[in-house]
């Protein structure tokens, strides 16, 4: 119905697509799949396709999350199966930063340096209830939620999350970027 709608609405003016009430015909509800039938897209569908299949992470892991984000390289979750097996140790080299734990006031510095250092397009997730609120750390050293100083895309609760939490975390951002959503530092900007 919405294929035949916009039909009208792009200037087909035949007599069976201003019919009220008359569905798309055979054709149109063939061209609903045919993107994906013979593999015809855009170029930025394309672009965020192959970023979505070759994210570098770089990981910043500061507490008892880093354990179960070091689990997802391993057999059992094989995060290999997205492309992002190879764990960057270089900033410049990644563009995806995963923040597992707590962040003291301390290492927020250094955390920034890091997140400036990354090439655009970068992404960011929040692993943890530490990472994404300062989770049960409410006091003058914990930083209260990493949003403070980077801009998160994906924040993944848990105390710690399982590796299954960042797995669907890591698929909500590659969805995210798919659907042609900017990196959140473009939307929200990142504080100074």
């Amino acid at each position: 119905m919405a294929l035949g709608k916009s039909l009208a609405e792009h200037g087909l003016q035949s007599e069976r697509v201003m019919w009220v009430g008359k569905g798309p015909g055979v054709f149109e509800q063939e061209l609903e799949n045919l993107e994906e039938k013979i593999g015809i897209t855009t170029l930025q569908k394309a672009v965020a396709w192959a970023q979505t299949k070759s994210m570098w992470p770089d990981t910043f892991g500061l507490a008892c999350c880093a354990i179960e984000m070091m689990s997802i390289v391993s057999s059992r979750y094989d995060i290999a199966r997205f492309g992002m097996e190879a764990f960057r140790s270089s900033p410049r080299q990644a563009d995806l930063l995963i923040v597992s734990g707590r962040v003291s006031h301390k290492m927020a510095g250094p955390l920034r340096q890091i997140y400036d250092q990354m090439l655009e397009p970068k992404w960011v997730i929040a692993m943890g209830a530490c990472a994404s609120s300062g989770g049960m750390f409410n006091n003058y050293a914990v930083l209260q939620g990493v949003d403070r100083i980077v801009a998160v895309d994906v924040h993944v609760p848990g105390c710690p999350p399982r590796p299954e939490a960042l797995m669907e975390g890591i698929i909500r951002l590659h969805e995210k970027v798919q659907a042609g959503v900017p990196p959140a530092y473009r939307i929200r900007g990142v504080a100074q």
